[in-house]
C-alpha cells in the first residue's frame, strides 16, 4: 500500500468513527424525541441514523482488510447488502406507521428537540459528505462513495423532517408529520434497493 493510500485510509477511518459517533447521538435524540412527541417522521429519521452507524461500522471493517484485494471486494459487497437490507426494512416500517397515523388522524406533539436536531443535521451532513466523496474517489471505493450518498440522503431527510415538524409546530397541521414520513420512503427505499443489488459497485 502506498503512503498516499495509507493516508486516505486513515482519513476514511476517522470519518467513519465520526459518522458512528454522530449518528449514534442523532439516532438516540431522534428516536427518543420522536417517541415522546409521537412523530413517525422523527422516529424514522432517528432509525435512519442508526443505519448510518451500521454503514460506518461496515466501512471500518472493510478498510481493516484494505491490503487484501479479494477480501476487500468481498467485504465491500457484503457491506452494501447489509446496509441495503436495513434501509428496505426501515422504508417498510415508516410507510406502515405513517399510513396508520393518517388513517387514525394521530396528531403528534410539537418537538423543539426534533427541530433543533434537523437544523444541526442540515449543517453537518454536507460537510461530512464532501469529505467522504474525496476519500472514496482517492481509494476508488464504491462502498465509501455509497456511504457518502447515504450522507447526502440524510441531508434530504433532514430537510423533509424539518418541514414536517415546522408545519406542525407553526400551524398545527398534524398530517404534515406522517406526510413528511411518507416523503422519506422513496428516498430510503431506493438506497436500500441499490445496496441489495450492489448497483453502486458498478457505478
Amino acid at each position: 500500500m502506498t503512503i498516499a493510500r495509507q493516508a486516505f485510509v486513515r482519513r476514511g477511518r476517522r470519518l467513519e468513527y465520526f459518522t458512528i459517533g454522530w449518528n449514534a447521538l442523532e439516532g438516540l435524540v431522534g428516536v427518543g424525541a420522536g417517541l415522546l412527541a409521537g412523530s413517525i417522521s422523527l422516529v424514522g429519521f432517528g432509525m435512519d441514523s442508526f443505519i448510518e452507524v451500521t454503514s460506518g461500522a461496515t466501512l471500518l471493517w472493510r478498510m481493516s482488510v484494505d491490503e487484501d484485494l479479494e477480501r476487500r471486494e468481498r467485504n465491500e459487497k457484503l457491506s452494501l447488502r447489509i446496509v441495503g437490507v436495513c434501509f428496505i426494512a426501515l422504508a417498510t416500517y415508516i410507510a406502515y406507521e405513517a399510513m396508520l397515523d393518517l388513517a387514525r388522524k394521530t396528531a403528534p406533539a410539537h418537538s423543539i428537540p426534533g427541530i433543533a436536531l434537523a437544523c444541526v443535521s442540515l449543517l453537518v451532513m454536507p460537510i461530512l459528505s464532501r469529505a467522504k466523496k474525496k476519500v472514496g474517489k482517492a481509494l476508488a471505493s464504491a462502498a465509501m462513495n455509497a456511504d457518502a450518498r447515504q450522507t447526502d440522503f440524510c441531508f434530504y431527510l433532514s430537510a423533509i423532517l424539518l418541514l414536517g415538524l415546522m408545519l406542525n409546530a407553526a400551524f398545527g397541521w398534524w398530517w404534515a408529520d406522517p406526510v413528511a414520513a411518507l416523503m422519506m420512503v422513496p428516498i430510503v427505499l431506493r438506497e436500500g434497493l441499490d445496496g441489495v443489488k450492489e448497483r453502486h459497485c458498478c457505478d
